[in-house]
């Protein structure tokens, strides 16, 4: 999920918002190609729904497509990609579970995989036990916390594009992840004291 068909630097993707904005049919295909599986994969994440992850995010893009000429600012465009399929995915628990719900589903140790595409990684009995604790110790975190943890290092989003996605001021962004690496970390302890046993 962290791996994208292409790279760019954001730069480059400001520039093929600004020429989307103006009606560019290559730069708009260039974002879609871009940050299109990273979306699926977080719709899929919270939604555990591969057709509604689909579904979710071409309906986004269509969104995107219609109101793309009213972003003021380029940099923006990736936080507010995250927070437009947000809301479809919780428009989406709302009507499944018709009560709100917070995004919150358990992570898999495979969400916390990254491998290069050149590169095949062997697991060991020891690290396959070691993403199963991990992956047990943030879906003990708090829903918000979980939430942080998921945008910043797995969908590899900025602190400022977190407090965009989640309407979280920045400075209750940095002190959230502070505490849930603190709690990451002691929940870790705790499971693998656990494991020694």
């Amino acid at each position: 999920m962290g791996i994208r068909d292409i790279t760019m630097n954001q730069a480059e993707i400001d520039l093929l918002v600004l020429t989307a904005q103006q009606g560019s049919k290559k730069a708009f295909g260039l974002l879609y190609k871009h940050f299109h599986q990273p979306l699926v994969g977080f719709a899929f994440k919270f939604s555990n729904n591969r057709e509604f992850a689909h579904d979710a995010v071409q309906d986004t893009w269509i969104k995107v497509s219609k109101n793309i000429r009213q972003l003021n600012d380029p940099r923006a465009f990736r936080s507010w990609l995250y927070k437009l399929l947000r809301w479809k995915i919780i428009d989406y628990q709302r009507k499944i579970n018709k009560e709100p719900v917070s995004i919150d589903d358990d992570l898999n140790s495979d969400d916390l995989v990254f491998t290069d595409d050149h590169e095949k990684t062997i697991y060991t009995e020891n690290q396959s036990q070691n993403d199963e604790t991990l992956s047990m110790a943030i879906n003990s975190l708090p829903a918000i916390e979980k939430q942080i943890i998921h945008l910043f290092y797995l969908q590899e989003l900025k602190i400022s594009e977190i407090s965009i996605v989640l309407d979280i001021a920045e400075g209750t962004i940095k002190s959230r992840l502070n505490r849930a690496r603190k709690m990451l970390k002691q929940k870790y302890e705790n499971l693998e004291k656990q494991y020694e046993y």
